[in-house]
Order: C-alpha cells, then structure tokens, then sequence
C-alpha cells in the first residue's frame, strides 16, 4: 500500500536551515582569522556554489569549439578546387661569336628551356664587339686571335648568371675570311683557330667548338634569323601561345659581307642542284630552301678584284679607276694590291712596286669594268645567276642586309624607292668630285671614296647577277635590324641549335585559386589565435 509522501511543515524546514547556517558560521569562524565576521546570506538570498568556475570552463569551451570550427573551414578551403599548376621555365643562354672577315662580335642569346615544337624561343640580351680587324688577320700571331676575344667574355660573364655558366653553350663561328685564309695556308687557318678555342676553353662555359662555316650554312642561318625576326616562322597569338603564322609568306635573304655574298630563299619549283638546296625543321615545319654563297664577290674582295683587273689593264704604275671619285688619289704597294688568294698577281710584277690610283669619276665606265667581275653566261641545262651557278627565279620578298644596307642607308636609299630613283641617285654621287665630298661628309672619310663603286656593284649583282629586275625591285628591303636585333647568321645558328637541346619538362605544384587560398589561411590564422586565447585563459584565469 502506498502513501503520499510526507511534507515538511514550514517551521520544521525553519528549524533545519538554521541548523545549517549555525554549521556554516561555526565552520567559517573556525577558518577565518580571530575578529572577523562570518559571511551570513541575508534572508530571502539565494546561495551561489562554483559559480566562478562556470564562466571559465563556458569560456574555454567555446574557444575551443571556434578553434575547431575555423581549422576545419581552413582545411576544407586547402583542398576545394586544387589545380595542377606549371611554374614557369628556367631560362638557357647561349654565346656565339660572329668571326667575319673584318671584325667579330658576340652575340649573348637567351631562351625558355621548354621550347615551343622542339625549337627555343630566343632573344638577344646583349652584343659586344671586339676590338680590332677579323681573326683572319692574325695569321702571322695567332695568339692576338684569341687574346681579342677576352674583353667581350669577361663581358659575357657579368651577364650570364654563375650557376648557369657551365651550362652555357658557346660556339665560334669563322666566315669568308677565314675561309680565303684556308684556301691560302690551312696551317695558319688550324692555328689561328687553336688559339681562339685556347682562350674561350679558359672560361666556364660548354664550349662546343670553333670551326669555318661552309656559305651555304652562312646564307642559310641568316634566313632564319630574317624570319625568325619577321615572325614569319613563329608568332605570338591573342590566345597567348605560339603558333605557325597561317598563309605567310616567308622572306629570301640577301647578304653582303666583306669576303662573300648569300642569296637564300624558297623557290616555287623544286632545287635542281643539290649542292644548292637546304631543308631545316623549325617550330614542327619543314622548309625546303635554295641558298647559294659566293666566295670572293663580297664587298672588300669585288673591290680588290676590280683594281687588280684595272691594274692589268694598264700598262703603267698608274691607275686610272672610274669609280674613285674625280681629284681622289692614293697610292699602295703591288704585295697590298695581291695580298688575297681572290685576286693573282701577275708574274712580271714587282711587289715592291708602289702603285698610284686616281679616281676619274665616270659611272658609265666604272658600270662596265664592274660587269667585267662576272661571267653572265649560263648553258642550257638549267637558269643560273653568274658564274654558271644554277639559281631558280627570285619569288617573294627579300630583305637585304649587311653591306647591302650600309651603302644603300649612306646614300639614302633605304625607304623603298623605286629602282630609277635609285639609279639616279647612284649616278649623281658618282659624279660628284672629291673635293665637294669631303665637304659634304667629313665625318665619313674612311669609306667616302669607295661607296660609288660598292654602290654600282650593288645594283650590278642584284640586277645582272641574282636578276631581280624592275618589277621585283620593290620586294626588296633594305635594313640592318628587325625587332631590335642585328640581322645575321648567329641568331639562326642558335635557334637551330637548340632543336639539339633536350627541353625540360616544365615543374608542376599544386595550386588553388587566390581567393580560397586567402580565405584559408584566414582561418587557420583565427583558428590559432582562439586556440592561444583558450590556453591563456587556462592558465591566467584566477577563479575564487
């Protein structure tokens, strides 16, 4: 059976609270200090046990939970739309010396080591030239070939970064000049080229070697630094890549050194004389070119050929040369005159024999003994240009540098004018006496007296010898550089150089969008300042 609880009367539950505070006071007088009163909750009070206790460990929870909370945001953040991300390429350099007849330079090239369809995208940092003639000239102390070159490496070293320096490749390349040299003692050509690998071997590159360039390699390296420059071969898209330029023609290239001439270009009919074509794969294209060097017909030797032949015409010391400017004269030994294997002395001649030269100024003879330097004839087996060398008809446009261009810039003749406005221009300067040129040119004396004969031997070569005619003319431009960069072989052997460079794989990390990495490392920021506040408080909050 059961029976209801039984309640407390009031003055029972009295009696018992007073019981309990009487233990209370009891107890707190008996920890306290003599004299001081005991603490007694006054009617009506409630009593708060631990409440001290209460706000901390409330405090340090939710702390703690925030920590949770804010890590667990930051890691999802971390992880949401994480991307495969390539770094961007480290880049290579190269050094090539241009080794001409007259002078050389190097050239300091660069470019990303991915490489665009097994071809490098290069560009010229820097070219320093060397002081002093082309290394031909040190026939006789060999030894100056390679102490010229110094200078511009110390140069080369200031540039390329230390830690790539080994890995740099470097390569000279020797032209026409050294290659009249070897013609006329391969001895002194070995030596000369000996000692310019001594010296460039002293530095820490990967030298690859110092050799003679054939002309055809010549003429055809410097088509590739033509359109390479043109952007003929390779361009930029607004899809930010490299593409094939579709329906664009490449340009023919024209060079004129001092020892030799290139003519380069893409015929429309297939080369018939394999000694005369060239292919390269460039940037996953193949082209099929005809280039053609000729040796001797450059600017300094078709000068030297056409005073010996004048020389030989005459039948005294005396020479009378009708593209020397009128009231000209100089004089030169006969050993000056025949110190060429583009030129043969003839065996009565003493080379002691000093030879006086007096310039007649008579564009129409000086026209006629410079035809007189070709052979125009060809046979009937195929078209050719001079010489009985097979050449296809020019097609497309041509850019014509080097020697080309500085006699055409120094007559003013470079802003495509037409071929009677050239004409004329040449024949009215050659007219002109010495006296009124020295006058008008001061600054120009060295090569004042030579740039009617060079500029008549121009026109000679490209229209009898090459036969551009008035029509092609215009296809013709004359210029030094494109896209700031000297027009040559160097640049060409350099890109083709690099199709034997392995590419490096580009590195790849992963990487998120900026916005959720930020918002991530925000958090994982808060997540470690509540986290240092929850310890703080756990440590410094004193409770009573």
């Amino acid at each position: 059976m059961l029976f209801p609880p039984r309640l407390s009367s009031p003055s029972s539950a009295a009696s018992r609270t007073s019981a309990l505070l009487g233990r209370l006071l009891v107890r707190g007088q008996g920890e306290g200090h003599a004299g001081e009163a005991a603490f007694v909750p006054r009617a009506g009070s409630q009593l708060q046990v631990g409440g001290g206790m209460g706000s901390k460990a409330k405090a340090i929870v939710s702390l703690l939970a925030a920590t949770c909370v804010c890590s667990v945001i930051a890691l999802i953040l971390s992880v949401v739309n994480v991307k495969d991300v390539f770094l961007p390429p480290s880049t290579k350099y190269g050094l090539v010396f241009d080794a001409g007849s007259t002078h050389t330079a190097l050239y300091i090239y660069r470019w990303p080591a991915d490489k665009e369809n097994g071809t490098g995208i290069v560009s010229q940092v820097e070219a320093c030239s060397v002081s002093g003639p082309g290394i031909s000239s040190y026939a006789e102390e060999p030894t100056g070939a390679g102490a010229s070159l110094k200078p511009c490496l110390d140069k080369a070293m200031k540039i390329v970064p230390a830690e790539q320096q080994r890995d740099t490749p470097t390569y000279l390349g020797a032209t026409a000049g050294m290659r009249l040299l070897r013609e006329e003692n391969s001895t002194k050509a070995e030596q000369v080229l000996a000692e310019v690998s001594k010296a460039i071997g002293e530095y820490p590159v990967d030298f690859h070697g110092a050799r003679i360039l054939t002309g055809s390699e010549e003429g055809s390296l410097g088509w590739i630094t033509v359109n390479y420059l043109l952007e003929t071969l390779v361009k930029f898209s607004f899809a930010e890549r490299w593409e094939h330029p579709q329906d664009t023609e490449v340009l023919g290239a024209l060079d004129l050194g001092g020892a030799s001439t290139q003519i380069t270009f893409q015929p429309g009919v297939p080369v018939q004389d394999r000694n005369t074509s060239v292919f390269f794969r460039l940037y996953g294209t193949n082209y099929s070119l005809y280039s053609h060097s000729y040796l001797c017909y450059g600017q300094t030797q078709a000068l030297k050929m056409l005073l010996a032949a004048l020389h030989q015409a005459s039948s005294s010391a005396r020479i009378s040369h009708p593209c020397y400017p009128r009231g000209y004269q100089e004089n030169l030994t006969v050993a000056e005159l025949y110190d060429s294997p583009c030129v043969r002395a003839p065996s009565s001649a003493s080379p002691g024999l000093v030879l006086r030269v007096t310039g007649t100024g008579d564009p129409g003879a000086c026209g006629t003994a410079v035809q007189r330097l070709f052979n125009f004839s060809c046979g009937a087996q195929w078209p050719c240009a001079f010489n009985g060398v097979y050449q296809p008809p020019v097609r497309g446009q041509f850019f014509a540098f080097a020697g080309f261009y500085y006699t055409f810039h120094f007559l003013n003749l470079t802003h495509q004018q037409s071929l009677s406005e050239v004409n004329t221009t040449v024949l009215s300067f050659c007219r002109r006496n010495w006296t009124e040129l020295v006058q008008s040119f001061p600054q120009d004396l060295k090569y004042l007296h030579t740039y009617c004969s060079v500029a008549i031997y121009i026109l000679t070569l490209l229209l009898d010898g090459y036969k551009f005619n008035e029509h092609t003319w215009s296809n013709i431009h004359f210029s030094r550089q494109a896209a700031n960069t000297d027009i040559g072989w160097t640049l060409g052997f350099m890109l083709n150089f690099t199709n034997m460079i392995p590419a490096e794989a580009l590195r790849h990390v992963k990487g998120h969008q900026p916005g959720l990495w930020a918002g991530a490392v925000s958090f994982l920021v808060l997540a470690i300042v509540t986290g240092l506040v929850a310890v703080f408080l756990h440590c410094f909050w004193k409770t009573k």
